[in-house]
């Protein structure tokens, strides 16, 4: 089975799920989902405002996945990066080409 054989309705359950997910564990922080997945919540948003064909805009779509505005779930949430999570990061994206 290919990812485009399931389903619309489950894919839908499936991200709404993932979104909740990311809501409850904000201890893990997006430098660190980006330097082990290669993405983090606000990609997630920028694909859900990409999807949308301009019916979301990016700001939307980040309120859609953090529950509040970015910058209050930045304020409440986020530290500063350390260099090593942004070097994690970085070597992280060189394996994104191509995705």
């Amino acid at each position: 089975m290919q990812v485009e054989d399931v389903d619309d309705r489950v894919a839908a359950a499936v991200y709404r799920r993932l979104v909740k997910h990311l809501r409850h564990r904000s201890d893990a922080e997006n430098i660190d989902l980006m330097g082990l997945a290669g993405f983090c919540r606000n990609c997630l948003a920028d694909w859900t405002a990409e999807a949308s064909a301009g019916a979301i805009d990016r700001e939307a779509a980040r309120e859609a996945v953090y529950g509040m505005p970015y910058a209050e779930w930045k304020a409440k949430h986020q530290s500063e990066a350390t260099p090593e999570q942004l070097a994690r990061m970085a070597e992280s994206l060189k394996r994104n080409e191509g995705a």
